[in-house]
C-alpha cells in the first residue's frame, strides 16, 4: 500500500483513501499450508512468491504500535495483515486482467485539482514541491502511489458503481438502531446458577480429558546479538542491521542455534525446566530474565527451531530445546476452575437450547413466560429502551438484538460468552422519523449502500477463491511473529 502512510495522516493520501473500500480478503479460502521449501517464502499466489523480506518490509511500513508489536505472538494480527496483503496482490492481478490504466493526463489532473497544493485558488508547483520535501518522499514515489490508489478506486467502482439505494432500505437500516421498545424480560443468571457442577461430573470430565490438564516445562536458551559481536562497533548502525539481516536469513534457511552463536561468538544463557509462570519445578521464580523476553521465548512454537527476537531495540537469538509435560492433579485450583467453567458453559447451552426449542415450537407466550418466572423464583421485569446507548442493564450489542424482536414475540438473547442471558418479550415498538434531507439520512443511506456493496464483494471474493491458489508457509509466519 502507501509506503509512508504514517507520515501523511493530514495530507493528500488520506483524502485519496477516504471512501475507498479495500476489497476484504479476511475470509480468503487459503490453499493447503506448506511447510517445506524455501523458508524465505512466506506465501504464494499461483506461481507468484511472496518473500519473507518483502512482507516484513511491508509490516515495518505500517508503523504498528508498541502494544501491537508486543502482542504479535499472541494474536492473529500477522495473519490478518498477510491476508490483506495477499488480497492486494490478487487485486493487482485482476486490475491487470481488466486493463485498468491511469494515464499521465489523469494523474496530472488528480494532483492539480487537490486543494492542498493550491495557492491563491490555483495549483502551485511550489506548494507541491514543499509538500514532497516535508513528507520525505520523492515525486516518482508519490505519483506511483497515487496511480495504484486510482487503479484500485476504478476497480472497486467497476464492481459496485451506479448502485441506487431504495428509500425503504435506508429506513430499514435506520429503524434497526432508532426506536423505542417496551419489553418484559427475565434475567436467567439465577436460573443458570442453580445448576452447579457436581463433584461426580467434574471427576468424569477430568478423567476423560486428563491429557489436557498438564503443566508444561520448557528448556530454553538465548543469546543477545550486540553490535560489538557482529559489526565491531557499539552503535546500532547500518552495518549492524546488514549483519543482523544476514543472521536472520541464515536462521530462516535452517542454520542451527549452535552454529549461529558459534560463528558470531555470542554468549549463551540456558534455563532448564521453566513453566509459563516463570517458575521451575520447585516453584522458584526465575530471576534475571525480563518478563517480555521470557514470554517471547516461551511462546516459540517449535522445538530446536531458533528465531530472532526484538525486545525494546535489543536483539536476541532464542530457541526451545525441550518440552516436558506433567499431569496436573484433580484438586489443582486451576483445574477445578477450568472444570467448573466448562461444565457450567455446557449446562447453559443445554438449558438455553431447551428454552429456544419451546419458543420455536410456540410453547412460550406471555402467560407461560410469567409462569416460567414464578416456577423458577425469577423476577419478570418491565423496561423501556429508548436508544442503543441506554446500557445500565443491557449492552449495546444485546439492545441491537432486542430491537430486532417483533412485537408480541419472545426471544432468548445472550452475549457471545453466555455470561448474559435474557428472556425478552417485545410488547410495543415506536419508530423514530427519518427526514430525507437530514444528515441522518445520508448516514443510513451509506450503511445500506455498504451492506449491498459487501454482498457484491463477497460474491466476487467467492469467485476469486476458485481462480487463485493461495498457499501459506505457517512455520515462516510463526518466525515472523516472534522476530519483532
Amino acid at each position: 500500500m502507501l509506503t509512508s502512510i504514517g507520515k501523511f495522516s493530514k495530507s493528500f493520501f488520506v483524502k485519496v483513501l477516504v471512501g475507498i473500500i479495500i476489497l476484504p480478503f479476511v475470509f480468503w479460502g487459503m490453499g493447503d499450508v506448506f511447510r517445506g521449501g524455501n523458508q524465505n517464502v512466506i506465501a504464494s499466489v499461483d506461481s507468484e512468491k511472496v518473500s519473507t523480506q518483502e512482507f516484513v518490509d511491508y509490516l515495518r511500513r505500517l508503523n504498528l504500535s508498541e502494544e501491537q508489536i508486543k502482542n504479535l505472538p499472541k494474536t492473529d494480527l500477522i495473519e490478518k495483515i498477510l491476508s490483506e496483503y495477499i488480497g492486494k496482490k490478487v487485486m493487482a492481478l485482476e486490475i491487470s486482467k481488466l486493463g485498468i490504466e491511469v494515464t499521465d493526463n489523469s494523474l496530472r489532473n488528480i494532483i492539480k485539482n487537490d486543494k492542498i497544493f493550491f495557492k491563491e485558488n490555483k495549483f502551485s508547483r511550489t506548494e507541491y514541491e514543499k509538500f514532497l520535501i516535508k513528507s520525505g518522499i520523492t515525486a516518482p514515489q508519490f505519483e506511483s502511489n497515487i496511480v495504484e490508489q486510482e487503479k484500485r478506486r476504478q476497480f472497486l467502482s467497476s464492481l459496485s458503481g451506479g448502485i441506487v439505494i431504495p428509500e425503504i432500505l435506508v429506513k430499514k437500516e435506520y429503524r434497526k438502531e432508532n426506536q423505542s421498545k417496551t419489553i418484559q424480560y427475565i434475567d436467567l443468571e439465577k436460573y443458570h446458577s442453580k445448576n452447579k457442577p457436581s463433584e461426580k461430573s467434574k471427576k468424569e470430565l477430568y478423567e476423560r480429558n486428563k491429557n489436557i490438564f498438564f503443566s508444561e516445562f520448557k528448556k530454553i536458551r538465548y543469546a543477545e546479538i550486540t553490535p560489538e559481536k557482529i559489526s565491531g562497533g557499539k552503535e546500532f548502525n547500518e552495518n549492524f542491521f546488514i549483519q543482523l539481516d544476514v543472521i536472520e536469513n541464515n536462521v530462516l534457511d535452517g542454520q542451527s542455534f549452535d552454529d549461529t552463536t558459534e560463528i558470531n561468538n555470542l554468549k549463551i544463557v540456558s534455563i532448564k525446566n521453566i513453566n509459563s509462570k516463570k517458575e521451575d519445578k520447585n516453584k522458584n521464580k526465575i530471576e534475571n530474565l525480563s518478563d517480555q523476553l521470557f514470554k517471547k521465548i516461551y511462546n516459540l512454537k517449535t522445538v530446536k527451531s531458533p528465531e530472532i527476537i526484538n525486545i525494546d531495540n535489543k536483539y536476541y537469538i532464542a530457541e526451545i530445546t525441550n518440552i516436558e509435560k506433567e499431569n496436573r492433579p484433580f484438586n489443582d485450583p486451576d483445574v477445578q476452575e477450568a472444570l467448573k467453567s466448562q461444565i457450567s458453559f455446557k449446562n447453559k447451552i443445554e438449558s438455553n437450547t431447551s428454552i429456544l426449542k419451546d419458543i420455536n415450537m410456540g410453547g412460550f407466550d406471555k402467560e407461560k413466560m410469567s409462569k416460567f418466572a414464578s416456577d423458577n423464583n425469577l423476577e419478570l421485569k418491565n423496561y423501556v429502551i429508548n436508544n442503543l446507548k441506554q446500557n445500565e442493564i443491557f449492552s449495546e450489542s444485546i439492545i441491537k438484538r432486542i430491537f430486532l424482536t417483533k412485537d408480541n414475540e419472545i426471544d432468548l438473547i445472550t452475549n457471545n460468552t453466555l455470561t448474559k442471558n435474557y428472556l425478552v418479550l417485545a410488547i410495543k415498538t415506536q419508530y423514530k422519523d427519518l427526514k430525507k434531507d437530514s444528515n441522518e439520512y445520508e448516514k443510513y443511506e451509506a450503511k445500506a449502500r455498504l451492506n449491498i456493496i459487501n454482498k457484491i464483494y463477497q460474491i466476487y471474493d467467492n469467485s476469486l477463491n476458485k481462480q487463485y491458489k493461495v498457499e501459506l508457509n505457517q512455520r515462516t509466519i510463526e518466525r515472523v511473529k516472534n522476530s519483532f
